[in-house]
């Protein structure tokens, strides 16, 4: 194919999908319809690995919390975190945070314009701001989240898995390859090179894949580029792309202890900066041996509760938690309860966790305990 049969397959790709999308595409998406980059870059994060329907409901309590990015900025880290709380992958909440900080320190408070600009922020990738800068600023540049890869690999016939190097390279070649070409003059933001038609586009390619051009049993007969999409023509919607290789995935069991107060709650301890529900607030995974023997002793206290199985995006987790009630341990004094005296660990009456950023199978776990679940007799403070 010659460089010009090239430039007027990816200029029909592009008109096919903007006309489309204006007819059948998502619309009426709370981030839609602004040129604010703060809601767009809000936007863009949170629906990294989250599906929309999850998204919607904390994109708007967020915003309400947080309506510009100097209200972001100002806030203590524990206010974010609690904000996000429930919506997963919360190194994407401490990248936002830290890039507003970076935003309000380093461009006087105005979200950035410019692509290497918005690409230098915290918790930002190529294709998050190629979607930020084509959305707010009506700028031409690829994307490839998840959905674009297996349209693009799809409509062009490109075998393999995308998370391999060389499949990876193709596929942004193709996505750079097929924008809508640039108009002298058709500038939307005041940046050169800008089209009126991008902002569309992109919003396509994600619309395609999330919907006819589905992982499983794609509708090719509802999608505008079917007629020239080598996987349709050629009957492999289901072998392309292909899948991530099996692998077996690793297994790990913690024991975290549910210590509970009748005066002042259940105690919790604040997780490292790194790692998993890293800065959150959780349980103890462990306490001080004497503590732990004296429990143990005291059988009426003690209560193992049924485990919690969490899955992360490398491993699951079995949460096996050990339910203590203080007011039951024999000899309770200095060396129980200097436990909460330890630096990052507090005591939280159970009314107040709704303000606690804390990890969504432990806020499940003490949610059914105030309720009387899992088992657990409703005598503990603070619960029904």
């Amino acid at each position: 194919m010659t460089t010009a049969d090239r430039t007027e397959q990816a200029g029909s790709f592009a008109a096919r999908l903007v006309e489309w999308q204006r007819r059948a595409g998502r619309s009426g998406l709370p981030w839609q319809g602004t040129r604010d980059p703060y809601r767009i870059w809000l936007s863009e994060i949170m629906l990294q690995q989250t599906q929309v329907s999850t998204v919607i409901p904390y994109y708007l309590r967020f915003l309400d919390r947080f309506p510009g990015v100097d209200a972001l900025a100002a806030a203590p880290l524990d206010d974010v975190l609690a904000a996000w709380s429930g919506l997963g992958y919360y190194s994407r909440a401490r990248c936002l945070h830290r890039a507003a900080l970076q935003v309000i320190e380093q461009h006087d408070g105005r979200f950035p314009d410019e692509f290497d600009a918005v690409l230098a922020l915290p918790g930002i990738g190529r294709s998050t701001a190629g979607a930020i800068c084509a959305f707010a600023f009506g700028q031409r540049h690829p994307i490839l989240d998840g959905n674009v890869k297996r349209v693009l690999a799809r409509h062009s016939g490109i075998e393999g898995w995308p998370g391999e190097p060389s499949v990876l390279a193709a596929l942004w070649a193709e996505s750079a390859a097929r924008l809508p070409p640039a108009v002298a003059g058709d500038v939307a933001s005041g940046v050169a090179g800008a089209h009126r038609d991008i902002g569309t586009y992109t919003q396509a390619l994600m619309d395609l894949g999330a919907g006819p051009c589905a992982r499983s049993r794609p509708r090719c007969g509802e999608c505008p580029v079917s007629v020239d999409c080598a996987a349709h023509v050629s009957g492999r919607t289901d072998a392309i792309p292909a899948p991530r290789p099996k692998r077996e995935i690793p297994r790990r069991a913690s024991v975290v202890w549910l210590l509970v107060d009748r005066q002042q709650g259940v105690l919790l301890e604040r997780r490292p900066p790194s790692g998993i529900w890293g800065g959150l607030w959780s349980l103890p995974e462990s306490i001080d041996a004497q503590v732990e023997a004296r429990i143990r002793a005291s059988d009426a206290a003690l209560q193992a509760l049924a485990p919690i199985e969490h899955a992360f995006t490398h491993f699951r987790l079995r949460i096996e938690p050990m339910l203590v009630r203080m007011h039951l341990v024999g000899g309770q004094g200095p060396a129980v309860t200097a436990q909460a005296e330890e630096p990052g660990r507090r005591w939280v009456a159970f009314e107040q966790l709704e303000a606690v950023a804390l990890p969504a199978p432990v806020r499940t776990l003490l949610e059914a305990l105030r309720a009387g679940g899992r088992g657990v007799q409703p005598e503990l403070p603070g619960l029904r």
